[in-house]
């Protein structure tokens, strides 16, 4: 699409000249007030905030395809926001520019359980879609922890703690409709299970942090609720025996829907936080789902008896959902819970993911490094499917604590690397992470650049994140 827009004009000029568009297009659901604008400018990192210029509320994927033409007319940034709760500076308005607030479009379109599906729009939350599954038989599993919106999940290929048994948002999201940087509307995958019509063009916009074009809805696989689930804790001497406890199971086949590690540090925080009682200790829960209360015993038995021979302790079982709900509702605030270990530190954390066969020695070594570390760094992970995540509780005041973060975060990623993992297992790359993608993926990331640069050759779609096609933008474009 051709653009009308001078490249010497000053960005002030084109900013403005957007936002009359995107008023007379919008009305009030443009805005450039500045606590409108405050609350566009971050998610949950310890990046700094950077504002966006204007603020969108689209109600449509054709308002939608209308905001990024005026984008296009004016050589002006556009960044998809969802619920603000991203962990590393997707929704950060680096270059300024247009952010579009997606939580307006949040409408669930279809649900059909005879095909294990939804269709919902990208405002929709995880816990929006459940409530609207009520009384049909079906859920969604995926659980990144905050009620998310499923934009902000499928851009940033979300997962939690029962990737382990269902998988990641990449194995359940079907079909995608996207917008574009042009603004034209593109619609990818089917209703059907399975397809080889192509290149697997819903696959590439999974993960792609909006950089390749905004996602405004999205066709979700459903999975049918268990007919029987429980929930069981042990505790160990040792964090690697806690670990080889959970390569164990998944290496025998054991069907666990989750299996969630804290060390003692984390478990210590959280109590003090829910008012639990756990003992201080490195301690894994389990969550069993089966289609009969004896498979889940089968399944439970089986993990006890592996967790007794790497001198597992005070093997406990959860069987009513009042139970189960407290034993999540604990683990799930574990974030709130770390920030109160320091009042007013901000939160950095770590996010490899390694085979599971290297587990063990991932955080035993990475405890090690940290064991001298002049902040907190409390252990949580989702050991079923190798992540795990370190809670760096840092004084904002305090830049070498945030160099010293930055080091000890390298030092892990690169001996994850080694190991044949990733920098970041469901978190995403954001800002942070992006020196890592050439030492994990090679000339790989050439040929992200080659796509980026077919798909947004003026760099516009969220600038500054995952790769670039060309020189980032001279400066923010905020007035």
């Amino acid at each position: 699409m051709a653009t009308n827009a001078d490249p010497s004009r000053p960005v002030i000029e084109r900013v403005e000249a957007a936002f009359r568009e995107l008023y007379s297009l919008l009305e009030r659901r443009a805005t450039t007030a500045e606590a409108v604008r405050e609350h566009h400018s971050h998610g949950e990192s310890y990046h700094p905030a950077a504002l966006p210029d204007v603020v969108c509320f689209p109600h449509s994927t054709q308002e939608v395809s209308e905001i990024l033409k005026i984008s296009a007319r004016h050589q002006v940034p556009v960044i998809p926001f969802g619920a603000g709760t991203s962990m590393e500076a997707q929704v950060n308005a680096i270059h300024g520019g247009i952010a579009i607030d997606m939580r307006e479009m949040n409408k669930i379109l279809r649900v059909s359980p005879e095909d294990l599906q939804a269709t919902v729009e990208a405002g929709v939350t995880r816990l929006q879609l459940n409530r609207a599954l009520a009384n049909t038989g079906f859920t969604f599993f995926i659980d990144p922890g905050a009620d998310a919106t499923f934009g902000g999940m499928t851009s940033t290929r979300a997962s939690g703690t029962t990737a382990v048994r269902y998988g990641t948002m990449r194995e359940n999201v079907m079909a995608l409709t996207v917008v574009l940087a042009d603004g034209r509307v593109v619609k990818t995958g089917t209703a059907a299970r399975k397809s080889a019509a192509g290149y697997d063009l819903t696959r590439l916009f999974v993960g792609a942090e909006g950089t390749l074009g905004v996602i405004t809805e999205i066709t979700l696989r459903l999975h049918p609720l268990p007919e029987a689930v429980a929930a069981a804790c042990c505790t160990f001497r040792t964090i690697r025996d806690a670990v080889e406890t959970a390569i164990a199971t998944i290496q025998l086949g054991v069907p666990v829907a989750r299996i969630e590690l804290m060390d003692e540090a984390q478990i210590e925080a959280c109590n003090r936080y829910s008012k639990t009682t756990y003992p201080v200790a490195p301690i894994l829960f389990f969550e069993f789902h089966g289609d009969s209360e004896r498979s889940v015993s089968e399944q439970a038995e089986a993990v006890r008896r592996l967790a007794e021979e790497h001198q597992g302790t005070g093997f406990q079982w959860f069987t009513t959902p009042e139970e189960r709900a407290t034993l999540w509702e604990m683990r799930h605030s574990a974030y709130f819970a770390n920030l109160q270990i320091r009042k007013g530190a901000k939160m950095f954390t770590t996010d490899i993911c390694v085979p599971i066969s290297r587990l063990a020695d991932a955080i035993v070594a990475a405890k090690n490094d940290t064991a001298g570390a002049s902040f907190p760094a409390p252990i949580v992970g989702h050991v079923g499917d190798g992540n795990f995540h370190m809670s760096f509780l840092l004084d904002p005041e305090n830049p070498a604590e945030l160099a010293e973060a930055k080091a000890l975060e390298e030092k892990i990623i690169l001996r994850a690397l080694e190991m044949g993992g990733t920098s970041t297992g469901e978190h995403g790359i954001g800002i942070g992470r992006k020196k890592y993608l050439s030492v994990e993926h090679g000339c790989g990331v050439d040929v992200m650049r080659a796509l980026k640069q077919a798909l947004d050759p003026d760099n516009r779609l969220n600038p500054g994140k995952m790769v670039e096609p060309n020189p980032l933008f001279g400066g923010s474009l905020s007035p």
